[in-house]
Order: structure tokens, then C-alpha cells, then sequence
């Protein structure tokens, strides 16, 4: 298989329209009932965590990364991490994640939690969250709930239910 010439770049406001077109092809309209859609609702994403993945000028990936709160702290929420299903398997999924979770750690930023695909996710450090421990917005596999620690020690004090940092909270919560 020949690489791709692959770009990884902060999103842009103007590439909203088309990562929503991405976001519909690769989950569907089911995405919006989903437990991790609801723990995102009303919380926009960090502009500088956030970013895409193109193949020239076609956009091809989209990771997200948004604010939370639990008790005891911030934490991150990744998702979705979107890749276009006509380009799977080609290492995109993986650059963004790698791309994201550096950019998250040289923020500063100490915690990242995602619903997701275990095996997928594990490579990247993730782990599930202890039983108990978290609880998010309605039902989930305790298998896809997962997270990982950017700076040591960062999960030790966070527990309880998360809830999304709307934005006019969010100057009180972070920054």
C-alpha cells in the first residue's frame, strides 16, 4: 500500500460543514441518542485540541477534544475521533489520536476520558475506568469507558458523575 500524502492540522472554523458530513457518514443519525454524544451536548470543543486529517484538499479525519468536570477536577472528553470509512485502515485514526493526546499534554491538561473501542484505544494508553469510579450521562459498556492519565496522578482525585463545561461556565473551569 503507497502512503498517503497525509496532512494533520488544527481544525478551522470553516472545516465545521464538512465534519459534519463526516461525522454523518461514519456513525449516522444514531449518533445523537448515544451516551458519549450526550456528555459533548452543549460543550463546544477546545479549538486548540481540536484536528483534522486531509488528503490533499479532501478532509478525511476529525478528532475533537472538549471540556469536562467530575468531582475533584477537569478532565478532557475525546471524541468523536472520525475517520472517512473510504479511507479506513490507513493509519489516519492513529496519527490523530497520537497528534491529540500530545497536544492535550502540552496544554497542560492532565486526564482524558472517551467511550470507545478498547482494542483500538489501549495502544494509546487508555484503560478502562474502574467500576464505579466515573459515571457518565446515561448507559454504557463499562468495556468502551476508558481513559488515561497525561500527567501522573491525575485520576486520583477525580470521581463522580461527569458533566460537559458549557461554554459560559467555562471561563470559571478552565483557563
Amino acid at each position: 500500500m503507497t502512503a498517503l500524502p497525509l496532512v494533520i492540522r488544527p481544525e478551522h472554523p470553516a472545516d465545521g460543514p464538512a465534519i459534519e458530513r463526516l461525522h454523518a457518514r461514519a456513525f449516522g443519525p444514531g449518533r445523537f441518542a448515544r451516551t458519549a454524544y450526550r456528555l459533548r451536548e452543549g460543550a463546544a470543543p477546545l479549538s486548540e485540541l481540536c484536528l483534522t486529517a486531509l488528503v490533499g484538499t479532501y478532509l478525511v479525519g476529525s478528532v475533537r477534544i472538549g471540556p469536562a468536570e467530575a468531582e475533584g477536577g477537569p478532565l478532557l472528553v475525546l471524541g468523536p475521533l472520525t475517520v472517512d470509512p473510504s479511507f479506513s485502515d490507513r493509519g489516519i485514526g492513529s496519527a490523530l489520536m497520537r497528534a491529540s493526546l500530545e497536544a492535550a499534554r502540552g496544554a497542560g491538561h492532565g486526564l482524558v476520558v472517551l467511550v470507545g473501542d478498547a482494542p483500538f484505544y489501549r495502544r494509546f494508553g487508555f484503560a478502562p475506568v474502574p467500576p464505579g469510579r466515573l459515571v457518565l450521562p446515561g448507559p454504557v459498556d463499562p468495556a468502551r469507558f476508558l481513559w488515561r492519565e497525561l500527567a501522573e496522578g491525575a485520576s486520583a482525585a477525580v470521581s463522580g458523575a461527569i458533566r460537559p463545561v458549557r461554554a459560559a461556565l467555562r471561563a470559571n473551569v478552565i483557563g
